[in-house]
């Protein structure tokens, strides 16, 4: 259809309102008839060429599939506007307003008249003034139009919801005066600054407590434009107002979340860990807020699994407690025991493992829900927890735990009148694992809005986080605590008394969190006054380089207890781990599939306060430094002995005298180990402190391993040698014949006296004469017998014979072989140990009062 018949242009402008417009008639099959108007004009289409055209031809891709939406629309409604995107003869696509019309056709046929715009907007689109009133006040967005002054001149409908009145209350009035609660003075240094310098402020958030909502914080995003008329001149500030207090909690839930994860389970302290939940809950969710744990897991032991169910005097411990300055008072303090009456929120949430939520507490609820000066009296809980807000659950009602008037075991509110009151409460079960651990109680008190949904899922996650951090300290705390035990267990307790030497250590794992090492130390007595001294060190940390450890310090003092020269003992501890090797399975240490004992290393010194020399072997270990008295250092040169388990060279030992009053410091790598340390940073520190063996050890360590992380263990022991005076001594050579026998009991006698030790005298001549007899009758001589005086009397004869005697059990009718089991009963203990030149067989008595004796000499004899 081309123009119409009888009309014009300016008819045609007259019709459809434009004179650009292209106008289609299509048939019931969407394509072109009659003569179209205008179309080379907007679509490069000579009229001639649009005839029969189907529709989809002129439109461009994807905008086909629009049309029978766009008919049914047309035919249902009278007709239909929008924009399409059609296709210009020349391939390019552009954008067209158009109004499609449904006109009846002959026969009853649809046919459809298309009207397309092109360049010029359609009417309906056109910005009039009666357009833009509709879309200001029917848009969800609150606008004000304030003058220079900040005077309000208009405001849209949407802004009263934002508090404030409406525009005829707010009209002529400045912000602070519509909006008390508002920080005006912050608004109007912005409207201000747009004033003075022309250029927009947008998205500025504000958050304050508006008159519409005065019980909580909202916050709004504001923008400010300024307005200027076709002059220039200024004519005022438009701002907007947008509510964003859903998205403003949202932000800062999610932070304070943040700053959980941030803070709580630092440490894998039960009560650090509580603590840290208070810290983190206040103010940002309540402000009070109480940590309380079962007793149990305060002490790391295991709870039972599940709610408390109907047990109500469950042992708590409060183990966090905040609050804000000025809020509710701390009555219990972490450490304390606290118990809550049976009737309490806490008490219900813990037997049935759900939360609690009061969003108003009366007296009778918050009296319940404060702990009390003792644990209450057993009593079985009265009811399922209320429903999330209830607040007229039952409560004591001025009665105490047992029913009784609540004086000093009533709530401890009565004490504390004069400070705020909690007007809202959450409590949360702390579960774990399927434990419960105990709960935590949040109050307001300050705040004035109440706790909602929201917070309760708030507290909900934190709680459940920090149940976790919790759950895993209690499991650490009660491993942690085996373990240490097993420690105590492996090393020594303390110095064993002695005359040898004073002695002083220092130890430190390097698995903090453990409290478990592979490095040992120990002082073993020996016979004749001497004393060993250990050190070793096992390959990795942990547990399993403690019990390697363990099972090597064990060996060791065994093998001590045979009196082996310390190369001896090596090579057999050597072999004792070799032997282990074979026949056990291995075991993960330090990270990698080591054989337990395997590269371990030892060092075995033997000192004797009589002779004032200290035999040495190494097994792979780091040789001790000698501090002389004149305050020289030297590290002795020791035959490198190799590690245990390794195999290789044999073990040797050297001898080295002291002077007495010498310094034996013998350490493990981690003493050594951080940089600039070393041997020669221990010499600088032995040389400079002219301090007590304490003090001494105390300084090594903080000058040379002071830093953490701790890359290894740390084993320290620090000796100080002492001499036996000559006086202490006595020592007779005797000859092999059996008459010197009688000789060797009246020397000891004498001995005995001299030392005013007669009390002494039966029992000592009795084991003198017992073992001299032993070394003429078995043993060959020289013979020598030797009395010490120290803690103990010690009497030692020495031959020439590698023989061992043996303890026998004579018949009554034998006339000999009892000698042995004398000395057996009358001493503390008695042996054997062997030299370069033979052997020496000992026997060691308690003083008078030292109350170890087993038998009174002389009953025994006359029973034997």
């Amino acid at each position: 259809m081309g123009r119409p018949e009888g009309t014009d242009s300016t008819a045609h402008e007259a019709v459809f309102g434009v004179a650009d417009s292209v106008v289609l008639l299509f048939d019931e099959h969407g394509a072109v008839v009659g003569r179209p108007y205008a179309a080379e004009q907007l679509l490069g289409y000579p009229a001639a060429e649009l005839g029969g055209r189907r529709v989809g031809a002129l439109l461009a891709a994807d905008e086909a599939d629009r049309l029978p939406g766009i008919l049914e629309a047309s035919a249902r409604d009278g007709g239909w506007s929008g924009v399409l995107l059609a296709r210009h003869r020349d391939g390019r696509t552009i954008a067209v307003d158009v109004t499609v019309l449904p006109l009846p056709g002959e026969a009853g046929t649809a046919r459809w008249l298309v009207v397309a715009v092109g360049a010029a907007p359609s009417r309906q689109w056109t910005m009039g003034p009666a357009l833009l009133e509709r879309m200001v006040t029917r848009m969800p967005v609150g606008l004000c139009l304030v003058d220079t002054e900040l005077r309000c001149v208009w405001s849209n409908t949407a802004l009263e919801q934002f508090g404030g009145g409406t525009v005829e209350e707010r009209r002529g009035r400045r912000l602070a005066e519509i909006q008390p609660g508002m920080n005006a003075d912050l608004v109007e240094s912005k409207m201000r600054q747009v004033l003075a310098t022309g250029e927009p402020v947008l998205g500025y958030e504000l958050v304050g407590r508006p008159r519409s909502h005065p019980g909580r914080d909202h916050a709004h995003a504001m923008s400010f434009v300024r307005l200027d008329d076709d002059n220039g001149r200024v004519l005022g500030v438009c701002y907007a107002v947008v509510d964003i207090t859903d998205r403003y909690r949202a932000r800062l839930r999610l932070a304070l979340m943040a700053l959980a994860s941030e803070r709580i389970g630092r440490s894998l302290d039960v009560v650090g860990t509580a603590q840290d939940l208070a810290d983190v809950a206040v103010p940002g969710l309540a402000d009070f807020v109480a940590v309380d744990l079962l007793d149990t897991v305060v002490r790391g032991a295991e709870p039972a699994p599940g709610p408390t169910g109907g047990a109500t005097s469950v042992q708590l411990m409060r183990a966090g407690v905040q609050t804000v300055p000025g809020g509710i008072l701390i009555m219990v303090e972490p450490g304390e025991p606290c118990g809550y009456l049976p009737s309490s929120p806490q008490i219900r949430s813990l037997a049935h493992g759900r939360s609690w939520r009061a969003a108003h507490l009366d007296a009778a609820t918050r009296d319940a829900a404060l702990p009390v000066h003792r644990p209450p009296a057993e009593e079985p809980p009265d009811a399922e927890p209320p429903a999330d807000g209830e607040t007229n659950h039952s409560g004591p009602t001025g009665t105490g735990p047992t029913g009784t008037e609540a004086t000093g075991a009533g709530p401890m509110a009565a004490s504390a009148a004069a400070e705020p009151e909690p007007h809202t409460a959450i409590v949360v079960p702390i579960l774990a694992r399927g434990v419960t651990l105990g709960m935590a109680t949040f109050f307001r008190a300050r705040q004035d809005e109440a706790f909602d949904e929201d917070d309760l899922r708030l507290a909900e996650e934190l709680v459940a986080r920090a149940a976790v951090c919790l759950d895993n300290a209690r499991r650490y705390t009660r491993e942690r605590a085996a373990a240490l035990v097993l420690q105590r267990s492996l090393l020594p307790h303390g110095i064993p008394t002695q005359e040898a030497v004073d002695a002083a250590s220092f130890y430190r794992p390097a698995d903090e969190l453990s409290g478990l090492g592979g490095d040992w130390f120990d002082v073993i007595p020996l016979s004749g006054a001497r004393v060993a001294l250990v050190v070793g060190e096992v390959v990795g940390h942990g547990i399993e380089a403690a019990a390697t450890m363990g099972q090597l310090r064990t060996a060791v003092r065994t093998l001590a207890d045979l009196d082996l020269s310390p190369e001896e003992l090596l090579a057999h501890l050597d072999d004792l781990v070799l032997q282990v090797t074979r026949e056990g399975p291995e075991g993960e240490l330090g990270g990698a599939a080591t054989p337990a004992g395997v590269g371990a290393s030892c060092i075995y010194a033997v000192y004797d306060p009589v002779s004032l020399h200290c035999d040495i072997a190494s097994a792979g270990h780091l040789a001790p430094a000698v501090l002389a008295p004149d305050g020289t250092v030297t590290f002795p040169a020791l035959p490198p002995g190799p590690a245990l388990g390794v195999g290789g060279l044999p073990f040797e030992s050297v001898e080295l005298p002291l002077a007495e009053g010498s310094v034996l410091a013998f350490y493990t790598d981690g003493i050594i180990a951080a940089p600039g340390a070393g041997k020669e940073g221990l010499r600088r520190v032995l040389e400079s402190r002219d301090l007590p063996l304490d003090e001494l050890c105390r300084a090594i360590v903080d000058e040379l391993a002071p830093s953490r992380p701790y890359t290894d263990d740390a084993a320290l022991l620090l000796v100080r040698t002492r001499g036996l005076a000559a006086g202490q001594v006595a020592v007779w050579e005797l000859p092999t014949d059996p008459a010197v026998v009688a000789r060797a009991r009246v020397m000891a006698a004498r001995q005995l006296t001299a030392w005013g030790l007669d009390e002494l005298a039966f029992t000592t001549e009795l084991v003198v004469s017992e073992l001299v007899t032993n070394a003429i009758r078995h043993a060959t001589g020289p013979i020598r017998l030797r009395l010490i005086l120290e803690r103990t009397l010690i009497c030692e004869v020495f031959d020439a014979s590698s023989t061992s005697p043996h303890l026998r059990h004579a018949r009554t009718t034998d006339e000999g072989g009892r000698g042995l089991f004398l000395i057996s009963q009358f001493t503390r203990r008695w042996g054997t140990r062997y030299t370069a030149e033979g052997k020496v067989i000992w026997a060691e008595q308690p003083l008078e009062g030292d109350g170890t004796a087993a038998h009174t000499p002389q009953g025994l004899a006359q029973d034997l």
